[in-house]
């Protein structure tokens, strides 16, 4: 069977028997600690590096789909452009040092620092999608639902519909792939009408998405439709107090994850800090500055 990004996928690894509360602060501190800033340019690269090293492992260790998630990334490329028009042809005032790439004829110059801000903008966000894929596809939406539950209820004390909420964002996370599906049909449809998606100019290209977002659209509502109507025959009413079928329960797993992630958390920061305060440059640090007699 095909797998879809975003979907969840049943293998039976340690990824997905932990916790799925435990899942989703590492995921929030993964992405976090992508986007901490880590002093230059070297520095971070060296960083981010060390961290798709890492998720790599994650998603050798979670079975998830290295080809599905290579595909999900063709998207991404209209995201590449906007991030290159507004990171190269945007001059940066607030740099001293500025490095020549291309200078036109009418004084405008393009500059490396603006197109090494893109590269690293498209990374974190690659990275992100990574984490998602693996957290997704390795926890079921009513495990996502408890999850956000458990960490929303001190918001129950102020009466905020923290079961409603909870429930809004793992229908929203289930979404995703049932949407990317319907958006293959619809394409497949269309293609096999004579709808070209490929090839063709950008004009051309945007008269063709067309054909695919209102149709997507209609499925979309038809899709909710379908789910409201399915939720009340089986009597769904968000506000009553109701039992859980499976108790979540922290596990010596759980702990090791724990243990991981607090040390991970803890490296980063520090390098962020050393970085910042101090203008460590990490392959300096690490390659030239070795003692005399030391053995690398």
């Amino acid at each position: 069977m095909t797998n879809v990004f975003g979907k969840y996928t049943h293998y039976n690894t340690v990824i997905h028997k932990l916790d799925p509360r435990i899942k989703i602060i590492g995921l929030i501190i993964f992405m976090v600690s992508c986007f901490l800033p880590y002093g230059n340019f070297m520095n971070t690269f060296l960083i981010l590096g060390v961290m798709a090293l890492l998720i790599i492992i994650l998603m050798l260790i979670s079975k998830s789909s290295f080809l599905d998630f290579l595909k999900s990334l063709k998207f991404m490329w209209f995201m590449a452009l906007f991030l290159l028009i507004i990171n190269v042809f945007i001059p940066y005032n607030s740099i001293n040092s500025l490095h020549v790439m291309i200078k036109f004829s009418n004084g405008y110059t393009l500059y490396w620092e603006g197109l090494m801000n893109t590269l690293m903008v498209l990374i974190r966000l690659i990275m992100m999608m990574a984490l998602t894929l693996i957290f997704t596809a390795t926890t079921t939406p009513m495990d996502i639902t408890y999850g956000f539950e458990f960490y929303l209820y001190p918001l129950k004390f102020i009466h905020f519909p923290v079961e409603v909420i909870a429930m809004t964002m793992s229908l929203a996370l289930r979404f995703v792939p049932t949407l990317l599906l319907e958006a293959n049909r619809i394409m497949n449809a269309q293609k096999s009408r004579g709808v070209d998606y490929e090839r063709g100019f950008i004009s051309k290209k945007i008269k063709s998405i067309i054909t695919l977002i209102i149709p997507l659209l209609i499925s979309c509502f038809s899709i909710s439709d379908d789910l409201s109507l399915a939720m009340n025959a089986r009597g769904y009413d968000p506000y009553a107090k109701r039992t859980r079928y499976r108790k979540l329960f922290f596990t010596k797993k759980d702990l090791f994850a724990v243990f991981f992630i607090i040390i991970f958390l803890s490296f980063f920061i520090l390098i962020s800090v050393l970085s910042k305060a101090y203008g460590i440059n990490l392959l300096e640090f690490l390659f030239y500055n070795i003692p005399k007699g030391s053995t690398f």
